[in-house]
């Protein structure tokens, strides 16, 4: 299968999510109701309502999207050049419309596809149902709701499931992987467990943005070493703004 890949064909992306609002209270009442319901199931013993509440913005019901970055691996000579463009905002409407903008434009090529660390299960999904929750159009290749795994495997990659090799039990983080495979690690600023954070209590969109950048790189070269070729040199990042 990875033989028949090129690189350059692939959208690399990543999502950063947060919850809709800082605080639990600030949610309209009926979903403060709904979300308390959610955690009873999935709080450990001796967890704080404060440290569940932190990860709801993983889930799209209670979550939003603030930032998708996007990058594309293109020649210039005989060098690969990575190229990389963030959709990032308070707006989630105004965001998701520019990147299902820049989606649709994308996918136009027949032998274009999407690949995302754990998107399978994460990113694509997340991204779909804020979509519909948002009224907006869903894409044709977001429009999987029901498909099975080798359904949409070929224009749908998961470096995660590429290195699961059908193990089904497995789980390997992006952070291993680039550990392993001496792939120059992205979580060189903040990690996802501290974005919310920045985003209510420091207002730094540039810097969310920055660290999901480095993300999609990292699975950019993930694919890279699975395929057996040279790494992107560092000095060969550009950013699109």
């Amino acid at each position: 299968m990875l033989d028949k890949i090129q690189p350059e064909h692939i959208l690399y992306l990543d999502i950063e999510t947060v919850p809709q609002h800082e605080k639990l209270t600030d949610f309209p009442e009926k979903l403060q109701k709904l979300w308390i319901r959610k955690a009873e199931t999935m709080s450990k013993e001796g967890e704080s309502s404060e440290k569940i509440f932190e990860r709801s913005g993983i889930y799209a019901e209670f979550g939003k999207i603030i930032c998708i970055s996007c990058g594309t691996i293109y020649r210039r000579g005989n060098k690969r050049i990575y190229r990389v463009k963030s959709f990032c905002g308070k707006d989630e409407v105004a965001l998701l419309t520019d990147f299902l903008t820049m989606l649709e434009r994308f996918m136009s090529n027949p032998a274009h596809r999407l690949c995302a660390h754990n998107g399978l299960e994460f990113d694509y999904p997340y991204i779909a149902r804020r979509v519909l929750i948002n009224r907006l159009k869903l894409p044709a290749i977001l429009d999987i709701a029901g498909a099975k795994p080798w359904e949409v495997r070929d224009y749908l990659m998961d470096t995660m499931q590429l290195w699961k090799f059908g193990d089904f039990k497995h789980y390997t983080s992006l952070d291993l992987l680039c550990n392993i495979f001496d792939v120059p690690t992205p979580k060189d600023d903040i990690d996802g467990s501290q974005v919310a954070k920045v985003y209510y209590q420091e207002g730094d969109l540039e810097r969310i943005a920055r660290y999901c950048e480095k993300d999609t790189l990292a699975v950019a070269q993930i694919l890279l070493r699975f395929k057996g070729e040279p790494l992107i040199e560092p000095e060969n990042f550009e950013q699109v703004q």
